[in-house]
């Protein structure tokens, strides 16, 4: 009878080595992948778009506004006193500024265009609003890159104030100094944060004025 108890160990070695008699628990099921979906990926700007960027984006009503408001200011406050406070002197105030913003733009499109700056701006309609917020400030000092990266928007850097102080050379004596061409500078990324606020959230707004 002692052979009994080795014999039965031996048969049973196959099995009791064997997967299925090791697993003691069923493996469980690998995690679903969660869904990516595709984002759409960046288009570098093409040259014909600069152009028709530095053609058309003084058009748009964002800058039309900006343009009746900086007039109209100007207007009643008489500044530069050369023009008066009269409709003649609106409509002075109102070409010098669009004469400023054509140079501008054009500097910045150009410039940019040699290491590939898109002057362009994309809202986030996507995102929270505290980050579309954030997205409109960072917008107005950054700009995207071929590669699709956000660097510094050199070329805004430069022509805000290149284009301010080269005006200087068609504007009336009082307002043709530095103080003045600085200042114009300021106005200039103020008012593009006001352009960008208009960009960002007056495609939802316009949904609830309008809306039937």
């Amino acid at each position: 009878m002692r052979w009994i108890g080795p014999c039965t160990a031996l048969l049973l070695t196959p099995y009791l080595a064997s997967p299925q008699a090791q697993q003691t628990n069923p493996p469980q099921s690998a995690p679903e992948p969660k869904i990516k979906f595709a984002q759409t990926p960046y288009q570098p700007i093409t040259g014909r778009q600069r152009v028709k960027w530095v053609l058309i984006s003084p058009f748009e009503p964002e800058n039309l506004l900006r343009g009746l408001f900086s007039a109209g200011l100007g207007t009643a406050s008489n500044t530069p006193r050369e023009y008066g406070p009269h409709w003649d002197g609106f409509a002075k105030r109102y070409g010098m500024r669009f004469t400023g913003v054509i140079t501008s733009k054009t500097m910045e499109a150009g410039l940019g265009a040699i290491w590939g700056e898109d002057p362009r701006y994309v809202p986030a309609r996507d995102k929270p609003f505290r980050e579309r917020i954030g997205h409109i400030f960072v917008m107005t000092v950054m700009a995207t890159r071929r590669d699709g990266q956000l660097r510094p928007a050199y070329a805004r850097f430069i022509a805000y104030p290149s284009s301010n102080f080269l005006s200087n050379t068609w504007r009336v004596d009082s307002v043709s100094d530095t103080s003045h061409a600085l200042a114009r500078t300021g106005y200039g990324f103020l008012g593009k944060i006001a352009t960008n606020t208009l960009k960002e959230f007056w495609p939802d707004a316009k949904k609830y004025i309008f809306k039937r």
